[in-house]
Order: structure tokens, then sequence, then C-alpha cells
């Protein structure tokens, strides 16, 4: 073993004085000697690859932080309200599949960008582990979606949702309030837990029923709940103000009878609304709930929230105007335009309408003169029958069948089959696109029109002489009488029919002049006798 001090100079001598600066400044020099030889070994071994390979190390592909940009902008959007949270899941869950695609194309895009420059060749393993979590995301997504909605109708509106803890339930009834109110006043009625049924008649007070219930382990605890979401009526002029603050842990159930001149605004948290026989109108907003009415004079205007609820109306002297997340929607003799706009989630049925009609979704376009016979629309089939004016559809994935129509029909459908059957001599057009469907035409007896049909991989066939040619694509023209309709059918890939009607069609029908039947008053059966007995709560 040597007995050299530590730090002898060469030759021997004493060690110099240690310097801590100078001791950093060698081993810096020492760093970057070591990374500059490591970087010529680098730089021989691309050399190395791309004479052997013709291509260089791997980088990293720019997919995942795409990904993640694009992640965190929907994020963004959700958390600050541009975009609904529920329709996000709803879509991501049935949609999730193209973020996969959508890295696989970028992926051979890198590659084939790789391969003709004779570059790097991109690594993109560092992400696939974002996309496997973000394929369970949509996995559970989609799942959760198929599963909520039937939870949601069979216990999104049952009374038990109030009091998901199990705490017993408390009933009183409130004291009744009679209120004098001005002739043809404006009543807003604001309840944000709890049902509210209207009805009117000749009188000129307004009479209000306060059904409470409160879940609570204690009668004063139910006591306070009963005292906080009572029932108030502010009169204002021309202004009255039906109004409860609503309680978390209870419901207040509304029954208000009114004048019949008497305007209605409604505001409804969570909670059914029930209308009949209002004089001058409804503006309803229900977050949560369905909404029913009958015999109604004037318009109607109606607004869902994020939760869908059921929205029937019948015996409807004006219009009736509609938006947001309905479930299902029936509407029945309703003289006015109907104007529906959102997304339906469930059966649309809707007969005898005098006015115009325009409906709207993210999936179906829909507008017709007036409806005199019904329509029916779900998932998968449309169905019109004795409508009269022009009908527009504008839909995909859906079956449309349009029979007796009393006007110009056109039709643009998209993986999906059309049956129109015209009650006259009136233009028709009909395209299938993007997929599969066929195309049927049924021809009144009498009709004369001039008729184009093309199919671009399936057969034309016609109960007319048409010279169709063979191969492939197909396109026949000829005339039926004197060709005064012109009919234009084409689909991608489909079978084009043209047959004869064996019936001549009726005239046109009017709407029914029947006298309506009388509107069945709310009874609110939603007040239920008291579990317990009644707390008073002191006025």
């Amino acid at each position: 073993m040597s007995s050299t001090p530590p730090y002898t100079p060469p030759g021997g001598g004493a060690p110099p004085p240690y310097d801590p600066r100078t001791q950093w400044r060698v081993y810096r020099e020492q760093q970057k000697a070591a990374w500059r030889a490591q970087r010529d070994v680098w730089k021989a071994q691309r050399h190395q690859w791309k004479s052997a390979y013709g291509y260089g190390p791997r980088v990293p592909s720019i997919v995942g932080p795409i990904i993640l940009i694009g992640v965190g902008i929907v994020a963004l959007l959700v958390m600050t309200g541009h975009i609904e949270a529920s329709e996000f899941w709803s879509w991501y869950g049935r949609w999730w599949p193209l973020l996969l695609i959508g890295a696989g194309i970028a992926l051979l895009g890198e590659w084939a960008l790789d391969m003709k420059r004779q570059t790097a060749v991109r690594r993109g393993g560092s992400f696939v582990g974002i996309l496997v979590v973000l394929a369970l995301i949509g996995l559970f997504a989609s799942g959760a979606h198929r599963w909520w909605g039937p939870w949601q109708a069979n216990w999104g509106d049952n009374e038990d949702m109030f009091n998901m803890f199990g705490k017993p339930q408390h009933d009183m009834e409130q004291q009744v309030l009679n209120t004098e109110i001005p002739a043809n006043a404006t009543i807003q009625i604001l309840n944000p837990r709890g049902d509210i049924s209207i009805t009117a008649g000749d009188t000129s007070t307004m009479q209000v029923q306060a059904h409470a219930v409160a879940y609570a382990e204690s009668d004063s605890e139910a006591n306070k709940i009963f005292a906080s979401q009572a029932a108030h009526v502010t009169v204002s002029g021309n202004t009255v103000v039906v109004k409860s603050e609503g309680n978390n842990n209870g419901r207040l159930n509304l029954t208000i009878a009114l004048p019949h001149s008497a305007r209605v605004t409604v505001n409804s948290g969570r909670g059914d609304v029930i209308a009949a026989n209002l004089g001058a109108g409804a503006t309803i907003t229900a977050d949560h709930g369905n909404v029913r009415l009958n015999s109604i004079s004037g318009s109607v205007e109606v607004h869902f929230g994020s939760d869908k609820g059921d929205f029937s109306a019948h015996q409807v002297d004006g219009e009736i105007i509609a938006d947001g997340r309905c479930n299902d929607l029936t509407l029945s003799e309703v003289k006015g335009k109907v104007l529906i706009n959102g997304e339906l989630h469930g059966g649309v049925h809707m007969e005898n309408l005098s006015g115009p009609v325009h409906l709207h979704t993210s999936v179906t376009d829909l507008e017709m003169g007036s409806l005199l016979g019904d329509m029916t629309l779900n998932d998968e089939d449309l169905r019109v029958t004795e409508a009269k004016g022009q009908v527009r559809v504008i839909t995909h994935s859906k079956n449309v069948d349009l029979s007796q129509i009393y006007g110009d029909t056109y039709v643009e459908d998209r993986d999906g089959n059309i049956s129109i059957d015209p009650a006259g001599t009136y233009n028709v057009e009909a395209k299938s696109m993007s997929g599969r469907g066929d195309i049927e035409l049924t021809l009144p007896p009498g009709m004369s029109a001039s008729i184009n049909a093309y199919t671009h991989n399936g057969d034309i066939l016609s109960d007319y002489d048409a010279n169709v040619p063979e191969g492939e694509s197909k396109k026949v023209a000829f005339t039926v009488g004197s060709g005064g309709a012109k009919v234009n059918l084409s689909t991608d890939v489909g079978d084009v029919r043209i047959k004869k009607g064996s019936l001549t069609p009726p005239p046109p029908p009017s709407i029914s002049a029947n006298p309506p039947k009388p509107p069945e008053t709310p009874n609110a059966p939603h007040l239920k006798a008291p579990k317990t007995p009644a707390v008073p709560v002191t006025q």
C-alpha cells in the first residue's frame, strides 16, 4: 500500500492547497469532454445505420402531443361550459373508435413521409398507453350511456330521487294561499324541486295549494325544511310571482288554480309540469321533468334542460315552439305552427297538425306544410301519412316512408331505404347516398311524370316500359302520361323500384272540426297520504 499522501504532485513535494472553484472547473471540463465523445459515437452510429439500412435512428412521433393537446382543449371547453358534459360523453361513447382510426392514419402518413425522405423512423410506443386509456374511457362511456338511459327512464323522475340517503319522510299541507290578481296578469311560477300542476277557470283569484315533503331525522329538522321551501305569492302591478326557494332535503308540489286570461311562465328545476285549460298560452322551462299540456289557447314555448324529459301537448290553438333535450314527444290537434329544435332521444308521434311543421335534430330535418294524418319517428324509422304541402326530409340511418303526400316531396337519406307514395301529380326527388339504400316510388293511377332514375350499383325495376341498360351503373329516363311532374331518383348502392298504384287517392282531407274533449283537470296525483304525522309550521 502506497504511503504517498493524496494530491501529491509528480516528483514529490507538498500538495497544492484545495481550491473548490478549480475543482469545479476541472469537473465541468471532464463532463464536456464525455458529452463530446458520446455525441461523436451517436453520429458514427447514425452514419452506420443510414449506410446499412437507409434510415436513421428512431425519434418520437408527433401523434402523442397532438392527442394531449386535443384532450386539453376538450377538457377546457367542458370545464368552461362551452360544451355540455353529458352531451360530450354521449357523443364520445359512440364515436371514440374514430380516435384510433385518426391515430393510425397519422402514423401511416409519418411512415410514408419518412420512407420518402429516408429520415429517422418514428417511435409510436410513447403514446400507445394514452390510446389504451382513451379507448377504455370510450368503452366505459358507451356502456354508461346505454345503462344510464334505461335507469333514468325508470328512476329519474321517481320521488325517491329527492331522498337518496333514505331519511324518514315528513309531509305537510301548507296553508292555502288565495290572492286577488289583476285581469290579464302574467303569472311567474318558480319551483326548483317539486311538481307543478296548473289549471284555469272563470275566477278572478289565484289559489295555491302546496304539499311539502321533507326528509329529516327529526320533526324539528323537518320543520326547518318546511319553512325554507314554503311557497310565497308576490303581486307587483300586472305581474304575480309564485316562488319557492327549495331545499335539497325536500320538495314542494304545487297545485295552482288561476284565471283563464292569465299568461303563465313556469321555471321548474326537478319535477313535472302539468297545465290545462290555459287561455293565454304558457312559457315553460323544465330542467328535469316531464311537461304535459292539454287544451291551451295561445302560444306555447317549452325549453328543456340537459336532462331529458317527456313532452306532450293536446288541443293547442296557437303555435308550439320547443327546444332542448327531450325524450318522448307527442303532439296532437295543434292549430298553429310547430317548431321543434333540439335532440330527441325517444319516440315521436304527431297527428292532426293544422300549421306548418319544422323538426330539427342532429340527425333529422323535417319540414311539411301540415299534417292531416300522423307522423312517427324513432331510432330506425320516419313515417309520415297524409301530409299536405311540400314535404322535405334530410336524415341518415333511418328508413323513410312517406305515403299520401299532397305536395312536392324531397328526401335525402344516408344508409336507409326510401319509400314515397304521392297522392297526385307532384314533383318527387329522392337521394340515397353513402351506403346501401333502396328507393321505392308508387305512382297513383293517372299521374303524369317525367322520370329519371339512377343507381351506381344496383338494379332499376319498373312497372312501366323503361329501357334499363346493362352494367354496374344504370340510368333510365322515360315519361308517364303527359309528363307533368318531375321525378328524380338516385342511389349509390341499392335498387330503384317504380310501381303502379292500384287505388286513386282521395282528395286531401281537412282537419277534423269535432269539438275538443273537455280537458282533464290535474288532480295532483303526486299528493300522497302522509307517511308520518304532519309537522306544523309557524306562519
